[in-house]
């Protein structure tokens, strides 16, 4: 399993959140995310969950792997798993 979760920095709603990935496929962080954190599968935002932070104990003591924010992000490019943002249009 390569379960990957960075540290809860990131605010949204006035929480922390991170992010959890697998740098080995979709399918084995639906079942990650489905068995041992009970987050609905319409949470998914393309390439990875974002995990509140009372949940980040929990992902870790299940196996996800904490690392730094740059290690995920490589990891899941090194992958082919990360999905490219989408260009917006410049008006003009």
């Amino acid at each position: 399993m390569a379960v990957l979760i960075d540290p809860p920095v990131w605010p949204w709603r006035g929480r922390r959140w991170s992010h959890l990935v697998s740098d080995v496929s979709y399918d084995e962080l639906h079942v990650f995310v489905a068995t041992e954190l009970g987050i609905p599968r319409r949470a998914f935002q393309g390439d990875h969950y974002d995990v509140p932070d009372e949940l980040y104990e929990v992902a870790v003591a299940a196996g996800a792997e904490p690392v730094g924010g740059r290690e995920l992000l490589a990891r899941l490019m090194g992958a082919g798993l990360r999905l490219k943002k989408r260009r917006v249009p410049s008006g003009g």
